[in-house]
Formats: C-alpha cells, structure tokens, sequence
C-alpha cells in the first residue's frame, strides 16, 4: 500500500523538485524519448577515464596484457554499437506516438486530470519506472474514453500495486474513485487461465495475453456486479474499458482502507460470522465461488470486512468450483483460529450450502451490510 507524500521539496536523490506548473504530453516525450538526450552526454560531466594510460598498467591491473591485446574486436565493436542503437531507437520511439496529431489533440483535452501520475499536481510520488509500466498505449486511450464519458475526472495517486495491477485514487462523477489497471506487458495472466477456462460465461476464450487481461477485467467487473445484486460486501464497479476498471474507493484522504490482516478486531466471532455470509451469499445467490479468500482480499472499512480482488471468482458450473470453495473454507478456518475463534471445515461448509445467509447474522449486522451495499438499479 502506499500513501500520497506531502508535497516533498526533493526527490529521493536529494534533487530539487519541479515547479507545480503543469506538465504537458510534449514535455513528457521529450523527457522519456528525446533520441539526442539519450546519445549526448551531459554538459559539464568529467570523463571518468584516466588520461595516464600507465597508471593501470604499472598497478599491474591489466594482468600482463597490452591495450591492443584487450581491446574488443571489430565484430564485438558492431555487436555492441548495433545493441546500443536499438535500445535507443526504442527509447525515442516508445512515447512517440503522443505527438502524433490524432493523439496530441485527444491527450491535451485530458491531461489536466492526470497531472497526478505526471508528478505536477498535489502528489509527487512519481515513480516514472511505474509510469512506463503502466501508462502504455492501449492504457491511455483507454483512460481517455473514459474520461470522456464521465466515468473518471482524475488518476491521482497509487493505492494498491502487484503483479497482475496497479490500483490508483482518483476523482469521478461521484466523487472518489478506485481506478484498477491491469498490466499489458507481462505474462501474469497465463498463470490465472484455470479461472477462466471452464467458466461458460467466458466461452471461446483465446489465449494471447492482451485478450486474456481483457478478459480477465471484464470478468472482474461481472463478478462485482453479480455480487453487490445480491448484497455482498464488495466495491461498486462504475465502469470497465479493455485494462481498465473504475470502482468504488475505499478509504479516506490519507490513504485506503487497511486490509483485514493489518488491524485489531475487537469482536472477531461477529467479523467471522459475515465472512461465513460472504461464502454463503456467493454460493447459494450470486452462483459464485471468490477463489482467493484470505485476509490479504479483504479490507477493513467502517466496521465492515469488505472483499476485493474478485476477478478469479469462478460460477458454480466451473470444472473446479468445489475445489475453489474448501480451499476458500480451509483459509477462514485457518484466520478463524488465528483468532481464537473454534470451527472446522465440515462446519463451515455445511452453513455455508445449506444455511440460508440472513440466518447467519444478527439482524443489525445484516441491516449495516445491507445499507453499504444496496444495489443503484439506475447505475
């Protein structure tokens, strides 16, 4: 996790930061791919070779050999010079396509509401690593259709990060928002294809990565959609495009909800109790199985365990559903007796397929519940 800085004066190499003026999408591509930066040195930069070509050779350095005798040969010369001409052909190419005028046009309507991840507006955290990871193209074409339709007003800062995502704060209609990125670059995904694979929902499922994120956030989406109809604690989803899914944001100004892991619990039988009614509510109503139930996917906010990360939930007729659910049953028994709280698996899952869920919370746990996540038929 991770929380806005307070407008920090320097940057971790102690260089002082840039005026808050807005950066523009021109400034941006000449910083990250300007093909002269990258082959000119820096003015005023001391060569760091000894001019006293002796010095090494009388410190006995060179092990008895010549100059001649180590110098690379001419084929390793153009090995080299051919390797370091295509990593910065793909340095100056990489943000190119921003000045483009068809993409010019479109990112100067929106790059006010990502002066966050530009490292220009009130959170300077910029990572630019994180930025090329994330920001590629496809992502930010998609954030600009969402822009425009009014799903996100701004991406601000990170909340979240992993291997399959980066979860970030925004502003929306609404107010805040969650905005969930899901990685192009990485071959993640393949490891989630028993997840997918078997679910009728997902059918004809074609197996090159960039399908596969697609996928795997509509998949998300569908989840948290089918979960809050039937009055489960999850985030309310706004809206989903490729890579990109907008939810509800869970937290405050300083930062996100802590997860269920992180905090004391004072009254652990009744914590336990809802996430038994979680288990139950997507078995018996919503037709699902979370598949990745643990204390790590489960935030802690305004006296609610709220489950997150919903995107490997499987429906009832996947091959390995059954599976899914006592690995998901043997998790909460093991948070369960973390806590002092005595059950077992057998009891779990009896209550679980066979109780109904409102049976299993006291009625103004279950109101609290029910009043977080009431469904908006309009939404």
């Amino acid at each position: 996790m991770s929380e806005p800085r307070e407008n920090p004066k320097r940057n971790r190499k102690g260089r002082t930061k840039r005026s808050k003026g807005r950066q523009n999408w021109d400034d941006f591509v000449d910083e990250h791919g300007d093909f002269e930066d990258i082959i000119q040195p820096r003015k005023g930069r001391k060569s760091r070779r000894n001019n006293n070509s002796t010095d090494l050779e009388d410190a006995g350095g060179m092990d008895g050999k010549t100059w001649e005798e180590l110098a690379l040969s001419e084929k390793e010369l153009e090995r080299l010079e051919r390797q370091q001409f295509d990593s910065m052909e793909k340095a100056s190419g990489k943000w190119a396509w921003m000045k483009e005028k068809r993409y010019k046009s479109m990112f100067e309507e929106i790059e006010h509401g990502l002066q966050g991840v530009l490292g220009t507006g009130s959170y300077d955290w910029v990572d630019r690593r994180v930025f090329d990871q994330v920001f590629d193209r496809l992502t930010l074409m998609s954030i600009y259709k969402l822009m425009k339709s009014g799903a996100i007003d701004t991406v601000e800062w990170p909340i979240a990060r992993g291997k399959e995502a980066h979860v970030f704060r925004g502003e929306g209609e609404s107010g805040a928002i969650a905005v969930k990125i899901f990685h192009t670059g990485n071959a993640v995904f393949k490891n989630l294809l028993k997840y997918i694979e078997g679910d009728p929902r997902f059918s004809g499922l074609k197996r090159k990565h960039r399908d596969l994120v697609t996928i795997w956030v509509r998949k998300e989406h569908r989840n948290m959609l089918r979960m809050r109809r039937v009055g489960l604690a999850v985030p309310e989803p706004f809206g989903v495009l490729n890579n990109v899914l907008v939810m509800e944001y869970l937290g405050n100004e300083t930062g996100p909800s802590p997860r269920l892991r992180d905090v004391k619990i004072e009254d652990k039988q009744v914590v336990f109790d809802q996430l038994v009614y979680f288990l139950a509510g997507c078995w018996q109503n919503a037709g699902l199985v979370h598949g990745d139930f643990s204390p790590y996917n489960i935030l802690w906010h305004d006296g609610i365990p709220l489950v997150i990360d919903v995107g490997q939930a499987v429906a009832l007729a996947h091959p390995h559903s059954q599976e899914f659910l006592v690995r998901d049953i043997e998790r909460l028994v093991t948070w369960a007796k973390s806590n002092g709280i005595e059950t077992s698996v057998a009891d779990i899952l009896y209550d679980v397929l066979n109780t109904p869920p409102e049976e299993l919370l006291p009625a103004d746990v279950l109101e609290k519940i029910h009043n977080f996540t009431r469904y908006n038929e309009e939404e």
